[in-house]
């Protein structure tokens, strides 16, 4: 076995692969660039080697600099993570040149199953079912526009060398195309160092489900069943769950078949994933195959009980697969939200900026029987920086159903404080009690269909809005005899404090009354019914921990003029509790409206202007293209809301812009 190895990677992933060479008793090299000199996974390796500047394609994408790292360490195997280099054959290459072990599959199958053009070929001629669309290169934007009428529209531009969302576009028609062409190109060539692009129909109403390969080096190949991945956002990953609410038995029999057969017939070995589209039919098409450990393999994991990062550093080192086929099972149910520093608040632009709070939920087993984990690679008072993809961690749960697991992930995401920018938290929650999610009829559309104007937070049931309530008014009532106590008048304080409110949340006005004893407090509402409210909150924590009726409830809480700030379950209340008499008052003062911002074009994001694509004076139609701005290695297109005519822009190609500055004014 080895003694030192290398992660060639930043982030949740390095940090992930140091902990199972930790307890494989393996020391650690971290690598890392000037934005990453205090990260998370710095401080977790036993040594750390600087790479070079904050861009990747200064640092961790650079062979050389990583090679020299290699040597100037010692390590004796190299494990890529996923992204970056890990899938770069002429990384694994240089590598297999140096002596040094690449913790993966070999540089032929990487070369074979790395390039999506060549993949598709290679599946063809072994009889898997592949996706229609044309596989050549594609020498501009007109000869897109020329294949993609051939395929037929819809059709999904992707990069050949691409992975984890970027470089890949929808298009519906000729404009689409032409502009998707030239943004997947950018975006490849950015983000991959090749922009190569391949175009291919794009089914409606589709699932994306992916099969988890393993092999080792004495021709054993397994497959450790799905995963399903179909809650995406601009085919970006958000939600994963193992395994598929939606296969039967013999569709993930014939499945991972044809995966364990890909994988043989390249030679594959170590952790793959193979990944398909599946139909209404359960009928399957061949997307790709991805030659690394998979950002969601957690789920995995979970229900089979297989350390995948474990495995792969046995397989490098010459090892078999303690298992075969058969002795792999499925037990319970795992599900992975992944947090991301985007805010779904405006239209999921990426946030950056210093996290101020970050307490995620307790991981292992919880009171109910459920697993939470959290792989993450920062922590409080660290920077989400510009530079790299916006993760900053995945939330997975386990539970022995679907519902379950469901369930668990509920009151983790709950539980999970993050503070400083703005992320995805809130959707994620929405999504976990989406009616459509939970039943498990699901696309890859769904994001798009089920939020077509995107997200503006959740909408909390009458059932759900009366807990609050209840909760609000006990944790007002403990606020309102600590502040009694403060000011002096400790004789008597509790019948000081009345015993009548009025809850106003969501729309609704709520009367109630308290009665309160050493154990809690008993909430009744105006029809008599009542809920039993227990808790040791105290006044200032930002988490409230609670029973209501027996039941947990847990709310971010944060206070303002006359109550609260409550977060749960994707919404975001403003919870005023007053007496009656404020309660009345409060009903007469006028709604406060936010300024008129519609004669200005604002930047929604911190990023890079590179491309404006109207002048001062132009008129300009809804939908229409007015610049781009890249961030987190993607770009936005920004467009016209209305029919107008640029008055000034404000902003120049190259420019670095901060979230909500002019760029353009409207006439």
């Amino acid at each position: 076995m080895f003694k030192k190895i290398l992660i060639a990677n930043r982030g949740e992933i390095a940090c992930r692969v140091i902990k199972s060479a930790r307890k494989m008793g393996i020391a650690t090299v971290a690598v890392y660039s000037d934005a990453d000199r205090n990260a998370l996974h710095v401080r977790m390796a036993d040594e750390a080697v600087h790479i070079g500047p904050a861009p990747a394609n200064q640092s961790y994408i650079v062979i050389d600099k990583i090679m020299a790292a290699v040597r100037t360490t010692g390590a004796e195997a190299v494990h890529p993570g996923y992204g970056f280099l890990s899938e770069n054959m002429n990384f694994a290459a240089a590598l297999e040149k140096e002596g040094v072990v690449f913790i993966g599959p070999p540089s032929k199958a990487i070369e074979a199953m790395g390039d999506k053009i060549t993949s598709k070929k290679l599946a063809a001629e072994a009889g898997v079912n592949t996706v229609p669309g044309y596989m050549g290169l594609i020498a501009d934007a007109e000869d897109a526009v020329k294949i993609s009428r051939q395929v037929g529209y819809p059709v999904m531009i992707k990069a050949s060398a691409g992975g984890g969302g970027k470089g890949m576009r929808i298009a519906w028609n000729d404009d689409e195309a032409r502009e998707g062409f030239q943004s997947s190109k950018n975006e490849a060539a950015s983000s991959f160092g090749d922009d190569r692009i391949f175009i291919e129909k794009f089914i409606t109403q589709p699932r994306h489900i992916e099969i988890q390969v393993l092999g080792d080096q004495h021709g054993n190949t397994t497959y450790l069943f799905e995963r399903e991945c179909s809650i995406q956002r601009r085919n970006q990953k958000v939600i994963e769950e193992a395994p598929s609410p939606f296969l039967d038995e013999a569709t993930r029999k014939a499945m991972g078949e044809q995966a364990v057969a890909l994988a043989k017939a390249v030679g594959y070995t170590s952790a793959g994933t193979v990944e398909f589209i599946v139909d209404g039919n359960r009928d399957f098409f061949f997307l790709e195959m991805n030659t690394r450990l998979q950002v969601e393999h957690p789920v995995t994991e979970l229900i089979t009980g297989v350390d995948l990062v474990e495995q792969m550093i046995r397989v490098a080192a010459g090892e078999k697969l303690p298992f075969t086929q058969d002795e792999l099972k499925i037990k319970g149910w795992a599900m992975e939200s992944r947090l991301y520093a985007e805010d779904p608040y405006r239209n999921f632009l990426p946030s950056i900026g210093r996290l101020t709070r970050y307490r995620p939920p307790a991981e292992g087993t919880t009171a109910t029987g459920g697993v939470v984990r959290n792989d993450t690679g920062v922590f409080e008072g660290g920077e989400i920086s510009m530079y790299y993809d916006p993760m900053i961690a995945k939330l997975c749960t386990w539970g022995s159903t679907r519902a379950e697991a469901i369930e668990e992930m509920r009151l983790a995401l709950d539980t999970f404080e993050v503070e400083g920018i703005g992320h995805n938290l809130p959707f994620c929650s929405a999504v976990m009690d989406h009616p459509r999610f939970v039943s498990g009829d699901i696309t890859t559309a769904f994001i798009a269909e089920e939020y077509p104007d995107g997200f503006q937070g959740a909408t909390l049931s009458d059932a759900v809005l009366r807990r609050v309530a209840a909760a609000a008014a006990a944790m007002n009532r403990m606020a309102e005899i600590r502040r009694t106590r403060i000011s002096g008048r400790m004789d008597n304080h509790e019948r000081k404090v009345g015993d009548d409110w009025v809850v106003s949340l969501q729309g609704q006005n709520l009367p109630l009354s308290i009665r309160a004893d050493k154990a809690g407090a008993t909430v009744v509402f105006a029809g008599g019914d009542s809920m039993r409210v227990e808790s040791d909150w105290a006044p200032g924590q930002p988490l409230a921990r609670l029973l209501v009726d027996g039941a947990p409830l847990v709310l971010k809480v944060g206070r303002i003029t006359g109550g609260y700030r409550i977060r749960l379950r994707g919404a975001d209340l403003k919870v005023h509790v007053h007496t009656p008499h404020q309660a009345g008052l409060a009903a007469l003062m006028p709604e406060k409206l936010p300024p008129d911002t519609s004669k200005l074009l604002l930047c929604p994001m911190p990023g890079l202007i590179v491309k404006l694509s109207v002048a001062e004076g132009e008129e300009v139609f809804e939908g229409q293209a007015l610049c781009t701005v890249e961030a987190m290695k993607m770009e936005n297109i920004l467009r016209a809301e209305r029919r107008s005519i640029v008055r000034k822009i404000n902003a120049s190609v190259g420019g670095s812009l901060a979230v909500d500055e002019v760029i353009m004014e409207f006439e």
